[in-house]
Protein backbone atom coordinates (compact mmCIF):
# COMPACT_ATOMS: atom_id res chain seq x y z
CA UNK A 1 0.00 0.00 0.00
CA UNK A 2 2.70 2.41 -0.02
CA UNK A 3 3.12 3.13 -3.23
CA UNK A 4 -0.36 3.85 -4.25
CA UNK A 5 -0.72 7.47 -3.23
CA UNK A 6 2.89 7.64 -6.04
CA UNK A 7 1.23 5.38 -8.27
CA UNK A 8 -1.81 7.10 -8.66
CA UNK A 9 -0.34 10.54 -9.14
CA UNK A 10 2.04 9.49 -11.72
CA UNK A 11 -1.73 7.92 -13.47
CA UNK A 12 -3.24 11.08 -12.90
CA UNK A 13 -0.20 13.51 -14.48
CA UNK A 14 -0.51 11.05 -17.14
CA UNK A 15 -3.57 10.67 -18.12
CA UNK A 16 -5.21 13.71 -16.90
CA UNK A 17 -5.24 15.51 -20.27
CA UNK A 18 -6.02 12.78 -22.44
CA UNK A 19 -9.17 11.65 -20.36
CA UNK A 20 -10.31 15.45 -20.05
CA UNK A 21 -10.09 15.75 -23.93
CA UNK A 22 -12.24 12.56 -24.54
CA UNK A 23 -15.02 13.84 -22.35
CA UNK A 24 -15.10 17.38 -23.59
CA UNK A 25 -15.16 15.58 -26.92
CA UNK A 26 -18.44 14.17 -25.69
CA UNK A 27 -20.34 16.15 -23.72
CA UNK A 28 -19.36 19.13 -25.16
CA UNK A 29 -18.99 21.37 -22.26
CA UNK A 30 -15.14 21.99 -20.81
CA UNK A 31 -16.85 23.01 -17.29
CA UNK A 32 -18.99 19.89 -17.31
CA UNK A 33 -15.94 17.67 -18.92
CA UNK A 34 -13.54 19.05 -15.71
CA UNK A 35 -16.53 18.36 -13.21
CA UNK A 36 -16.66 14.67 -14.75
CA UNK A 37 -13.18 14.24 -14.69
CA UNK A 38 -12.38 15.09 -11.10
CA UNK A 39 -15.17 12.99 -10.14
CA UNK A 40 -13.40 9.75 -11.80
CA UNK A 41 -10.64 10.36 -10.52
CA UNK A 42 -12.11 10.66 -7.03
CA UNK A 43 -13.75 6.99 -7.55
CA UNK A 44 -10.39 5.43 -9.42
CA UNK A 45 -8.86 6.79 -6.40
CA UNK A 46 -11.57 5.09 -4.04
CA UNK A 47 -11.19 1.89 -6.11
CA UNK A 48 -7.36 2.24 -7.29
CA UNK A 49 -6.48 -1.62 -6.46
CA UNK A 50 -9.53 -2.61 -8.71
CA UNK A 51 -8.60 0.19 -11.27
CA UNK A 52 -4.93 -0.12 -11.69
CA UNK A 53 -5.09 -3.68 -12.41
CA UNK A 54 -7.93 -2.67 -15.41
CA UNK A 55 -6.37 -3.42 -18.87
CA UNK A 56 -7.09 -0.07 -19.59
CA UNK A 57 -7.23 2.31 -16.86
CA UNK A 58 -7.87 5.50 -18.96
CA UNK A 59 -10.73 3.85 -20.21
CA UNK A 60 -11.93 2.95 -16.63
CA UNK A 61 -11.91 6.88 -16.13
CA UNK A 62 -13.40 8.28 -19.27
CA UNK A 63 -16.03 5.56 -19.10
CA UNK A 64 -16.72 6.23 -15.50
CA UNK A 65 -17.26 10.03 -16.29
CA UNK A 66 -19.36 9.32 -19.03
CA UNK A 67 -21.93 6.74 -16.75
CA UNK A 68 -21.45 10.18 -14.59
CA UNK A 69 -22.63 12.54 -16.87
CA UNK A 70 -25.65 10.18 -17.81
CA UNK A 71 -26.83 9.65 -13.83
CA UNK A 72 -26.35 13.57 -13.29
CA UNK A 73 -28.58 14.04 -16.75
CA UNK A 74 -31.37 11.93 -15.30
CA UNK A 75 -31.32 13.11 -11.90
CA UNK A 76 -31.40 16.48 -13.53
CA UNK A 77 -33.92 16.19 -16.04
CA UNK A 78 -36.50 15.16 -13.29
CA UNK A 79 -35.46 18.48 -11.14
CA UNK A 80 -35.49 21.31 -14.02
CA UNK A 81 -37.88 21.26 -16.77
CA UNK A 82 -35.98 21.78 -20.69
CA UNK A 83 -36.98 25.64 -21.32
CA UNK A 84 -35.21 26.92 -17.59
CA UNK A 85 -31.83 24.74 -18.75
CA UNK A 86 -28.96 26.58 -20.22
CA UNK A 87 -27.83 26.01 -23.45
CA UNK A 88 -24.92 23.57 -23.37
CA UNK A 89 -24.30 24.71 -27.03
CA UNK A 90 -22.48 27.43 -25.77
CA UNK A 91 -19.57 29.42 -28.19
CA UNK A 92 -15.74 27.74 -27.85
CA UNK A 93 -14.24 30.06 -25.26
CA UNK A 94 -10.45 30.73 -24.87
CA UNK A 95 -10.48 28.20 -22.35
CA UNK A 96 -11.45 25.91 -24.62
CA UNK A 97 -8.24 26.42 -26.90
CA UNK A 98 -6.26 24.59 -24.13
CA UNK A 99 -7.68 21.61 -25.35
CA UNK A 100 -5.58 21.52 -28.12
CA UNK A 101 -8.27 20.32 -30.75
CA UNK A 102 -9.76 22.17 -33.72
CA UNK A 103 -12.91 24.16 -32.67
CA UNK A 104 -14.28 22.47 -35.99
CA UNK A 105 -13.27 19.29 -35.09
CA UNK A 106 -14.77 19.06 -31.96
CA UNK A 107 -18.30 21.05 -33.59
CA UNK A 108 -18.34 17.77 -35.83
CA UNK A 109 -17.81 15.61 -33.18
CA UNK A 110 -20.48 16.78 -31.08
CA UNK A 111 -23.29 16.75 -33.66
CA UNK A 112 -22.35 12.43 -33.88
CA UNK A 113 -24.52 9.98 -32.21
CA UNK A 114 -23.95 9.25 -28.08
CA UNK A 115 -22.00 6.04 -29.23
CA UNK A 116 -20.41 6.78 -32.24
CA UNK A 117 -18.90 10.19 -30.15
CA UNK A 118 -18.01 7.27 -27.39
CA UNK A 119 -16.37 5.46 -29.89
CA UNK A 120 -14.17 8.33 -31.23
CA UNK A 121 -13.29 9.07 -27.63
CA UNK A 122 -11.73 6.28 -26.90
CA UNK A 123 -10.21 5.19 -30.11
CA UNK A 124 -9.01 8.64 -31.18
CA UNK A 125 -8.54 10.85 -27.97
CA UNK A 126 -7.12 7.85 -26.12
CA UNK A 127 -5.93 5.88 -28.66
CA UNK A 128 -7.37 2.38 -27.20
CA UNK A 129 -7.52 -0.69 -29.89
CA UNK A 130 -10.37 -1.99 -30.85
CA UNK A 131 -10.46 -4.98 -28.06
CA UNK A 132 -10.30 -2.39 -25.24
CA UNK A 133 -13.01 -0.25 -26.69
CA UNK A 134 -15.19 -2.68 -27.01
CA UNK A 135 -14.36 -4.01 -23.62
CA UNK A 136 -14.71 -0.36 -21.94
CA UNK A 137 -18.22 0.22 -23.53
CA UNK A 138 -19.74 -3.49 -23.51
CA UNK A 139 -20.32 -3.65 -26.94
CA UNK A 140 -19.10 -6.05 -29.73
CA UNK A 141 -15.74 -5.28 -31.37
CA UNK A 142 -17.32 -5.43 -34.84
CA UNK A 143 -20.12 -2.79 -33.59
CA UNK A 144 -16.92 -0.47 -32.52
CA UNK A 145 -15.52 -0.97 -35.91
CA UNK A 146 -18.89 -0.48 -37.44
CA UNK A 147 -19.48 2.84 -35.15
CA UNK A 148 -15.95 4.19 -36.14
CA UNK A 149 -16.62 3.54 -39.54
CA UNK A 150 -19.99 5.71 -39.59
CA UNK A 151 -18.52 8.59 -37.58
CA UNK A 152 -15.30 8.82 -39.72
CA UNK A 153 -17.48 9.61 -42.83
CA UNK A 154 -19.99 11.51 -41.34
CA UNK A 155 -16.85 13.58 -39.73
CA UNK A 156 -15.53 13.68 -43.34
CA UNK A 157 -18.72 15.05 -44.76
CA UNK A 158 -19.02 17.48 -42.49
CA UNK A 159 -15.37 19.01 -42.55
CA UNK A 160 -15.18 18.90 -46.34
CA UNK A 161 -18.46 20.86 -46.71
CA UNK A 162 -17.21 23.36 -43.95
CA UNK A 163 -14.36 23.81 -46.34
CA UNK A 164 -16.57 24.47 -49.10
CA UNK A 165 -17.86 27.05 -47.21
CA UNK A 166 -15.18 28.67 -46.16
CA UNK A 167 -13.68 28.69 -49.50
CA UNK A 168 -16.71 29.95 -51.25
CA UNK A 169 -17.27 32.76 -48.72
CA UNK A 170 -13.53 33.94 -49.04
Amino acid sequence: MGDEPEEFAEFYEGSRDGCLRAVYASVGDRLLAEDLIAEAYARAWASWWKVSRHPAPQAWVVRTALNTHVSWWRRRRREVSWESRGSSDTAPTAADDVMGVDDQILAAVRSLPARQREVVALRVFLDLDTQATARTLAIAPGTVTAHLSRAIAALRDQLAMSIEEETRSR
